[in-house]
């Protein structure tokens, strides 16, 4: 079966790029991985993509994130669930990040400032870097 290649333009010099996230709801942590995902989505810096339909081995969403140029990974906490998702379909990351790596605090259920959604985002682009 021959791979295509998603429609997606998202990314720097027509690449596509996807940005798969932890959508964990029962920390801030989670909910921030999943927000900045959406927020980068709608911007058009990265097309979205299911990370559940990728651990649940459904094909197309893994041939997708295989033919994307560039993955990117946002994870909620150090169990680092999104990457190890990725990691046993054999989809590469581009980028990785944790949440709590620029210093924000892990609490418990899903409320989260706008002020740390915009460190995340940051942290999410800094891969461009």
């Amino acid at each position: 079966m021959e791979v295509q290649k998603p429609s997606c333009s998202c990314g720097a010099e027509g690449k596509t790029r996807i940005i798969y996230a932890c959508p964990g709801i029962g920390s801030n942590a989670g909910q921030l991985a999943n927000a900045a995902a959406c927020q980068l989505s709608r911007e058009g810096y990265a097309g979205g993509s299911c990370l559940a339909g990728v651990g649940g081995g459904i094909e197309k969403l893994v041939d997708t994130g295989k033919a994307a140029d560039e993955r990117i990974v946002a994870d909620g906490c150090p169990v680092a669930c999104a990457k190890k998702i990725m990691d046993d379909k054999g989809l590469a990351i581009d980028h990785c990040f944790l949440i709590t790596d620029p210093g924000i605090a892990r609490t418990p259920g899903p409320a989260f400032s706008e002020s740390d959604l915009q460190v995340v985002i940051a942290a999410a682009r800094a891969g461009d870097r």
